[in-house]
């Protein structure tokens, strides 16, 4: 198939289909990052915005790395140094910087939905790095992609989902993709962090962790976001780490090959070990090496539907 949409927002929205594609794509880029010359003209003349209103690291370095590896121009907009602090809109914003002759915008916004907003005012390509509590679609498709590549397969794999649901547009969107994919997933968390209806998404839900380990192949640890905690609901970190931490005792419990993985960033000793986050069944950091290989693909793909 082809790629036709001019925008990634989401994986609620895309067939299996075009996940696959995307998924596939990222495949045929990895090889650019082991080369002795990591650059491909793919995107040479194109320009991308990284426009983030929210604090990051791991993200916005591997867009700039995949649009400077497709050999774009990469402008990043810090908005605390930005007119948005003098009140510019979010679409006035978007309308300035298409006027500047870019051709897509990389956007991390705090409100669910921006992206959304943001595309259907520009003509130009907006990709969702993060929106809320909504969706973090590259981010599951990295997983997805480092889950294929461990195991060879999505499809009939236990994926376990273990931590702070509720408020992760990770754990969304990796429940879009991976049961798209054909993937069974499972979430496990404190009651207080399993979001009303989430079995309406596709998932099952279970409170015991270590029935969970015990019948996962992979297991994906979200972070606990505390600074969300409004209502000081949160059980203590202590206690957490106790009833749902993931530990070396924990997973000695669970499939030998497992695999552990963990969007970032880690709160070490509160939902991770330490001899977790850097054992054998850890992919952590590979994670993060194919976030680039998957970004490639979705800059690419996005800009031949323009």
């Amino acid at each position: 198939m082809t790629w036709q949409r001019k925008d990634l927002l989401g994986l609620e929205e895309l067939g299996k289909e075009e996940i696959g594609l995307i998924l596939d794509t990222a495949e045929s880029f990895k090889e650019v990052s082991s080369r002795e010359i990591k650059k491909v003209p793919s995107l040479r003349g194109k320009t991308v915005v990284n426009l983030f209103y929210e604090p990051s690291t791991r993200t916005r370095v591997s867009f700039e790395v995949a649009a400077k590896r497709l050999s774009a121009d990469v402008i990043n907009i810090a908005t605390e140094a930005s007119s948005v602090k003098k009140g510019e809109t979010l679409i006035d914003t978007g309308l300035n910087i298409q006027a500047l002759k870019a051709d897509i915008i990389v956007m991390r916004h705090n409100y669910s939905g921006a992206p959304v907003l943001l595309a259907r005012h520009l003509n130009i390509s907006v990709v969702n790095a993060g929106d809320g509590w909504h969706e973090h679609p590259t981010q599951a498709l990295l997983d997805i992609f480092t889950l294929k590549e461990k195991l060879g397969r999505i499809e009939g794999l236990n994926v376990a989902i273990i931590g702070d649901i509720a408020h992760s547009r990770v754990a969304r969107s990796n429940i879009w993709g991976l049961t798209k994919l054909g993937a069974k997933v499972v979430v496990c968390a404190p009651k207080m962090l399993i979001p009303p209806a989430i079995e309406q998404m596709g998932v099952k839900v279970l409170g015991d962790i270590d029935e969970v380990l015990r019948n996962a192949d992979a297991v994906n640890v979200l972070r606990m976001q505390f600074e969300r905690d409004e209502l000081a609901a949160f059980p203590e970190q202590l206690e957490y780490f106790k009833n749902f931490g993931i530990t070396k005792e924990r997973l000695q419990k669970a499939k030998k090959d497992i695999i552990v993985m963990h969007p970032g960033p880690i709160n070490r000793g509160i939902e991770i070990s330490s001899e977790v986050a850097d054992g054998l069944n850890s992919v952590i950091l590979e994670q993060v090496t194919n976030g680039i290989a998957v970004r490639m693909a979705v800059l690419f793909l996005v800009a031949q539907a323009q």
